[in-house]
């Protein structure tokens, strides 16, 4: 049976979105895998752009609100913003609560080589936690 994960951010556009895929595409033979938002938006299209580049696609998830998942039982809540630690909502059962902050990368200004970098770095830095963790099947 697979370990259902949820991911957590604000505005579930960037972050919680590449962690989603991520995980997904290094786990997905142990977790079933969802992220959502506490204020949901879009998927953010430059953190589109640089999740291909590591050939993962991004491009058909959705935002989605953390309203949608109350009520529903997750082995994980894992939250990547200090915003949505603090407003997440309590899940039912036995979900290990986990906060692995991300810093959020440049949103809504002109795409430069400046911003591709920040929004590679912070990619690469969710990649390797989570890549791990789909791998392993562990949090640490």
């Amino acid at each position: 049976m697979k370990q259902r994960v949820l991911i957590l951010c604000t505005g579930n556009s960037c972050r919680s979105q590449m962690a989603e895929g991520i995980l997904r595409h290094y786990g997905g033979d142990k977790f079933e895998v969802s992220s959502a938002g506490t204020q949901p938006s879009k998927v953010n299209e430059t953190a589109i752009q640089v999740m291909k580049e590591i050939g993962i696609d991004i491009s058909s998830q959705k935002s989605k609100d953390v309203k949608e998942f109350v009520g529903q039982h997750f082995h994980y809540v894992i939250t990547v913003c200090d915003k949505a630690d603090k407003a997440c909502p309590i899940f039912p059962g036995p979900a290990m609560r986990l906060h692995w902050f991300f810093p959020d990368p440049p949103h809504g200004v002109e795409v430069t080589n400046e911003v591709l970098g920040e929004f590679r770095l912070i990619r690469d830095m969710i990649h390797n936690k989570f890549k791990k963790m789909g791998e392993t099947g562990k949090t640490e």
